[in-house]
């Protein structure tokens, strides 16, 4: 992810890449980059973070000692540090999201309208997740930001059904299935589905490579730089 900002950054007439953290470094990028957090010394406006649980508490004590903004782009943090990401957000601005593509961001907002029109109608709700076979969680911490997202917007009413091959009854009404496909190299699809009487709605996003999520990172980056203290969502950067 680091190496796809970076060509992307290099289009961008409005953001240039001050410095990189990485403990296996190749050495061939345009900036210096620094092993760890603690030896970084060159002023920036914003860290954009796609590490690892390991390195977020460093990275948290460097963006909040500096009152450097940081969009964290890492996925399976602990309770905890979700907990300190939270209370850091009262000191420095902080933006997360589960998934940082601006497609994904903006299908969360269409289908809270879609579900406060379609569920009172009776319609079921379905959400298919599809990745490569290296993928070690399931469902996708997507998959249940749009689950999330829809039971929002009907007031929580509906509980997760991963699973159903223990179940020899009909469907719920007030269930949401969530399923999850493991195969190939594909990037990320996911699959909602209003199934209605005689009728289906579908929303479906594909993701065709890893570009999507640095191109919504930078575009996070841009929109945080001199904000001051909070918690923001991607959902601030689609409406600006």
């Amino acid at each position: 992810m680091g190496q796809t900002i970076t060509g992307i950054a290099a289009q961008d007439p409005d953001i240039e890449i001050a410095a990189g953290i990485d403990v296996r470094d190749g050495g061939t990028n345009p900036y210096p980059v620094f092993a760890r957090f603690e030896e970084c010394d060159v002023p920036a406006d914003v860290i954009v973070d796609f590490s690892s649980p390991a390195v977020f508490d460093s990275m948290m004590d460097y963006s909040v000692s500096r009152q450097i903004p940081v969009v964290v782009c890492t996925t399976g943090l602990s309770e905890e540090q979700l907990k300190r990401l939270d209370e850091d957000s009262k000191k420095v601005a902080v933006l997360r999201s589960a998934n940082m593509s601006l497609g994904i961001n903006l299908l969360l907002k269409l289908l809270q309208d879609a579900a406060r029109t379609l569920a009172p109608a009776g319609f079921d709700i379905e959400i298919v997740e599809k990745h490569h076979n290296l993928k070690k969680d399931a469902p996708s911490g997507t998959a249940l930001a749009l689950a999330d997202s829809i039971n929002e917007a009907l007031d929580h009413a509906y509980t997760y059904k991963y699973d159903r091959s223990q179940d020899y009854c009909p469907r719920d009404k007030k269930e949401l299935g969530i399923s999850a496909v493991r195969g190939g190299n594909i990037v990320g699809i996911h699959e909602v589905l209003f199934a209605g009487l005689d009728e289906t709605i579908e929303f479906t996003h594909t993701a065709y490579s890893k570009g999507v999520f640095a191109k919504g990172a930078v575009q996070a980056a841009k929109y945080l730089a001199g904000k001051p203290a909070g918690f923001y969502q991607m959902s601030d950067v689609i409406e600006g």
